[in-house]
This record gives C-alpha cells, structure tokens and sequence, in this order.
C-alpha cells in the first residue's frame, strides 16, 4: 500500500493510505542500510512511503520503502553532531517563526535557516510574533529586520498570535501550500498554528520566567491538514539550527542578494573577503546588500573554516 507520513515518534510512524484511512507503521529494518541519505532518521514526516498490511482490524503496517522526494530540510542531528536529521521532505513554503524579545531570536539563527532553507531549494518566509508586546527600541529592530531581509528577498510577516485578525496575509500565503513551522522553543509556534488549525489544540507553554528561554512542547514532527487546503508541518522547537555539508567556496550562493551580485566578482572563486575587484563588498559599501548579512555571512564562513581546520 502507499501513504503519506504525518507524524513520527522516532519508532513509529502515523501513515495515512490513499482513501485517507491513518495506519500506525515501523520502518523495516533495511531501511536504514538502503537510505541514500546518512540520517538518523531514514522517514520522514511529508514522505510518501510503500507499506506492508501486518493487521488489518488495529490498521498496524510495515514500511518498505519509501518514495523519490521533490526536497527534504535537514539539520545537525541533535544526538550526533556528525549526521544529518531530516526536518521533514515535499514541503513547499518553510516558515521560520521568530520573536524580538520573550525570547530573542537572533539573526546569526535566522540567517543558518534562510542558509538551509536556499540549499535545499524551498522558498523561505520570516514570521515575527508576539509584535504586540514591542515597544519603541523594539519596534526599531523589526522594521531593521523587515529592510535586511526584504533586501535579500525575503517576505517578513509581523503578527500576534493571540490576535487572529494579524494573520490574514499569512494565511493567504500558506493556502494549498505543505508548509513546515520551525523556530526556537517559545517563540508562540504552537499558539500560532493553533490560530490557523482551530480545534488541533496543540500544547504550548510560557518562557521560563528565570531563564528567558522557551521551553519543548512539541517532541516530534507532525502534519495537519489546513481547513482550506494544504497542510502544516508542525516540528520540536530548536535551540541551534547547524549547518552540515556546507563548503565555504559555496556559502555565498545561498545568500539571494550575494548570488546576484557575486557574478560580478574579478575572481571566480571569491570568498568576498580580501579579495580584489569583490562586487559583494563593494555592494555592502554601496547598501545595496545590508551590512548586518554580510557580517553574518564572515561570522558563518568562519564556522565552516575553523570546521575543516
């Protein structure tokens, strides 16, 4: 039989069959060894995957294989820094949810999942909740976000989460679209999908009081079909968002507003650094490419150095 993965535990799987009938499925376990991708995770939720009937009557099934996928996002594994985990696959639209205080989201994370997001050919979009809660200083930094990043070509959406009347645009842009949720634990992703999902009653927590920082409320990824067609990917907050299998030499071309200007570049193999004749340094010195993304691009090109060093 063939389905489509909405929820993984890490050892089970919620499958749901053509006739939309949802089977609890285990991965068969050569699964492991066949999967091209070395992940800790060889299914993922969004996956269309072949599965074996095992009982009919409890609707309990084996997965033998699993489909070409059109894209996949993937992250540093959190219980191995050496491996990849597969976020989710077939996704559309990736949103980032962020916040600008309770808790801070920082552009240096912003930036690894745009980065991500470019590598693996999904169009990203930045969500700014909890912009009710902002006040002057604050309110400066959104509008800094919304110019750096719709400079490089990004959609930012301010909203409240809370307050169902902010996200009429946001929801426009997720209509029939498989769109996957990611951000820090706290940033309001639960309270929000909850908004676009009435009735899913996904839990949510408050900030730690003492810390400042989010706390888990969700621990695996899961699926939800939107009301007016397409889907959500709700996924575990994340701490750190690490970058795998970057090379320096290509770092830039996931950066829009660099690859645009990078052709431009006397040397084929500019890092845009100290070299001569560099369009992206002479695009920051114009402002034609934001100075805060240039800085983040030097930080995250040295993390990769000092990585292969």
């Amino acid at each position: 039989m063939q389905g489509l993965v909405y929820k993984s535990t890490g050892s089970w799987y919620s499958v749901q069959d053509t006739e939309g009938n949802f089977w609890d499925a285990r991965i068969k376990g050569k699964l492991k060894i066949d999967e091209d991708i070395s992940s800790t995770n060889p299914v993922a939720v969004g996956d269309t995957v072949i599965f074996d009937v095992e009982d009919s009557l409890v609707k309990t099934g084996m997965i033998t294989g699993v489909a070409n996928r059109n894209n996949y996002i993937v992250r540093v594994s959190p219980h191995n820094k050496n491996q990849k985990h597969i976020i989710a696959s077939n996704i559309d639209l990736a949103l980032l949810v962020v916040a600008i205080i309770d808790p801070r989201t920082s552009t240096g994370f912003i930036d690894r999942f745009l980065i991500t997001a470019e590598a693996y050919h999904i169009p990203a979009v930045i969500v700014v909740n909890k912009t009710d809660i902002l006040k002057p200083k604050q309110l400066a930094i959104l509008h800094h976000w919304q110019r750096i990043y719709g400079m490089a070509g990004y959609e930012v959406f301010p909203v409240t989460a809370k307050n169902r009347t902010t996200l009429g645009l946001l929801e426009k842009r997720i209509i029939n679209k498989t769109s996957l949720f990611s951000g820090h634990s706290g940033v309001g992703k639960s309270t929000l999908i909850n908004q676009l999902l009435p009735g899913s009653n996904i839990k949510t927590k408050v900030v730690s009081g003492w810390s400042g920082k989010g706390q888990h409320t969700t621990t695996f990824a899961e699926m939800f079909d939107l009301p007016g067609g397409g889907r959500i990917i709700d996924t575990p907050g994340v701490k750190e968002f690490g970058l795998i299998d970057f090379e320096k030499e290509e770092l830039s071309q996931y950066f829009p507003e660099m690859r645009a200007a990078m052709k431009h570049c006397k040397f084929n193999n500019c890092l845009h650094i100290n070299e001569p004749g560099c369009a992206v340094k002479q695009g920051v010195a114009d402002k034609t490419i934001s100075e805060d993304r240039y800085v983040s691009y030097v930080a995250i090109l040295e993390s990769i150095e000092k990585k292969w060093a």
